[in-house]
Parts: C-alpha cells; sequence; structure tokens
C-alpha cells in the first residue's frame, strides 16, 4: 500500500487535487506503474461536465505513461524500472473477441470499475477507464502495461495511449487507408491531427484537413495535411482538391452535420469513419440513395487498436522520426495546476495540456 499521494479526485460535484491518496499493492496479473506524464483529455473534462456518466468519487485521467514501480504474481513481460506507456482497454486475453485480435471489442474491457484507490482512512475510489493516470501511482492489468524504449520523453508517450491510437489507429485499423488514397479529415484537435498523421504514414495522395479555425492550418500541415479548408460545405472548394470525392472521410468533431458531410464527400467505395462523440441520443441522417456505390459508415472505438503491437509501433515510428508526438504537447502543468490545465483544454488554447508528477 503506497499512501500519500497526489491525485485530481472528482466526487460527483467538483474536482480537487488532494494530497492523501493512497493506493492498493498489485495483485496477480496486475502492474503498478509511477505515472509520470498523463494527458488530460476530452473525455476527462466530460465526466466532471456530466456528459459522462460515471460512479464517484473517482480519481480521473487515462492517458499517460510512466515507469513500473512493482508487478504482481504471474506478471513477466514488464519489471521494476521498464519504461510504460498505458492502455485503456483492460481486454481479458481469452474471449473469442481477444482471440481473433480485437482486443477493443472485449466484453470485458468495459465493466464495473475497480476501487483501488483510497482517501486516507477513508472510502475507495473508483479507477477511471481503467488507469485513472491523474495520480503519483495506479494499478493496470498487465496487458494494458506496454512496454516502451527509456529514451521516450514520458509527456510524450502519455499521449500514445488515447489519442494516438485512436487517431492513427482510426486511420491505420479501421479504414485500412491505402497507399495513394484521398482522405478528408474534418476536425483537427488532438484526435485529427493523429488522422492526419496516421493517414500521411499510410501514404495517402490527398489529406484534406477541415477546421473552422484558420490558425489550425499550419499545425494540420505539419502533421500531414496536403491541403486546408476552413468547411466541408464549400463543394466546388473540394470538388476542386477531389474531383470525384474521398476514399476515407473521418468526422472528429461530433456533430451530426458534419457526419452528413463526411458521407456526401464520399467518392465511391468510400468510407466515412466516425470518430467524434455526439450527445448518447443524437441521431444522423443521410440519402439512402447515396450509400449504392460501396460505401460505408464505420463506427470506431479505440482506433480498432491491439494496444501491445500498436503503442511499440508507434513508440518505433516516433523514434525513426515518421510518428510526431512531441508537437501535440501544447503545455505542461505540474498537477496541481489541473484547473488552468482544464480552463484552457475547454477553451481550446492547446492541443493537448500534459499534467506531469
Amino acid at each position: 500500500m503506497s499512501g500519500g499521494m497526489r491525485g485530481v479526485v472528482f466526487d460527483g460535484k467538483a474536482v480537487q487535487v488532494v494530497g492523501d491518496l493512497e493506493i492498493r499493492d498489485p495483485g496477480p496479473g496486475e502492474v503498478m506503474v509511477a505515472v509520470g506524464a498523463a494527458g488530460l483529455c476530452h473525455s476527462d473534462l466530460s465526466v466532471i461536465d456530466g456528459t459522462i456518466p460515471f460512479p464517484s468519487p473517482v480519481v480521473l485521467g487515462h492517458e499517460g505513461a510512466g515507469v513500473v514501480e512493482a508487478v504482481g504474481a504471474g506478471v513477466a513481460h514488464v519489471v521494476p524500472g521498464d519504461q510504460v506507456s498505458l492502455s485503456t482497454i483492460a481486454n481479458c486475453g481469452a474471449c473469442a473477441e481477444c482471440g481473433r485480435g480485437r482486443p477493443t471489442m472485449c466484453r470485458k474491457a468495459i465493466g464495473m470499475p475497480g476501487q483501488p484507490f483510497s482517501r486516507r482512512g477513508g472510502e475507495p475510489l473508483y479507477q477511471f477507464a481503467s488507469t485513472s493516470t491523474f495520480a503519483e501511482r495506479t494499478i493496470v492489468k498487465a496487458v494494458q502495461a506496454v512496454k516502451i524504449p527509456n529514451d521516450i520523453p514520458l509527456t510524450s508517450a502519455a499521449l500514445i495511449g488515447c489519442g494516438v491510437v485512436t487517431g492513427v489507429g482510426a486511420a491505420l485499423n479501421r479504414a485500412k487507408v491505402g497507399l495513394g488514397d484521398t482522405v478528408v479529415v474534418i476536425g483537427t484537435g488532438g484526435i485529427g491531427l493523429n488522422v492526419i498523421q496516421g493517414a500521411r504514414i499510410a501514404g495517402a495522395s490527398a489529406i484534406v484537413a477541415v477546421d473552422s479555425n484558420p490558425a489550425k492550418e499550419a499545425v494540420a500541415r505539419q502533421f500531414g495535411a496536403t491541403h486546408f479548408l476552413p468547411s466541408a460545405d464549400d463543394a466546388d472548394a473540394v470538388r476542386a482538391i477531389l474531383p470525384t470525392g474521398a476514399d476515407h472521410a473521418f468526422e472528429c468533431v461530433g456533430r451530426t452535420e458534419l457526419i452528413r458531410q463526411a458521407i456526401d464527400l464520399l467518392d465511391r467505395h468510400g468510407q466515412a469513419v466516425l470518430l467524434g462523440v455526439p450527445a448518447a441520443t443524437a441521431e444522423a441522417s443521410f440519402l439512402v440513395s447515396s450509400m449504392y456505390l460501396d460505401k460505408s459508415i464505420l463506427g470506431c472505438r479505440y482506433g480498432s487498436s491491439r494496444p501491445q503491437r500498436d503503442i511499440a509501433l508507434y513508440a518505433e515510428l516516433y523514434r525513426e522520426g515518421r510518428l510526431l508526438l512531441d508537437e501535440l504537447v501544447t503545455e505542461t502543468y505540474p498537477v496541481e495546476d489541473f484547473a488552468k490545465a482544464a480552463d484552457d483544454a475547454h477553451h481550446g488554447r492547446v492541443a493537448r495540456g500534459v499534467l506531469t508528477f
């Protein structure tokens, strides 16, 4: 049991940075990680504002990297001292979906969250997204800890486990963007930028970034966009770049009218990939006749990733200079400054803010 830790706790009403967290020792098949850096993702804010219902009190955070501090019985793929990036997919490894290489579809990967934390002498706290990276230490299942080279800065490594696997994986695993394909990416936040660089790594011939904020153009091009448009509404502007439409269109904002735009931009045999998250009850519409030429609409969870393979691959691509991570980190904050980090993220001042411990 480790005590006296700092962490970010949401009690159902308010968020506070506390200094009296305690965490139990790792059990069989578990790994204790000393968190070095944790990205502040929109999903964390969604718990606070109630968009994502989650039991409380809860230790927030789900995007992070750190150093293995202790391992439970039966864990052999990492040892204390190893640097790891964390996956939020606590898949069982033994069901039919895991067996066919689809850990994100494992029915045990999302369930009742555990309660490895408590306040000193007080009640247990829930774990968010099976990770809770906004704490000095956390406990994950062995399958969630992916060993990465020790020379990758933790602030950059932190982002691999959520924003990068989601965006890059959507391009490489779900859409399977091919060499020479054409791609439209609507929304160039953290996820959109990673879709863009996933498409670039795949060898797409044209990558059209769409964002209503013109200030996003420079970073979109840095990540691999070949064109930038303020809106996908302007059919002539899109057609000037993609005369027959796009092979792949990714909606990364979560607005139903943009989902419709993504579908309308498709070429024959094109596919629209939905990554943005609108309200749970939101409905989108499309012209049925527009789908007949072998078009598809694809949902995507966590980049359809296989974390042990993909996170290790992305770490290697980063070392080769082919995958950008440092450029995603707009600002770092000590965990005590969580309120400022959340405010900056809420107002769109940062692509990704990263908390450090």
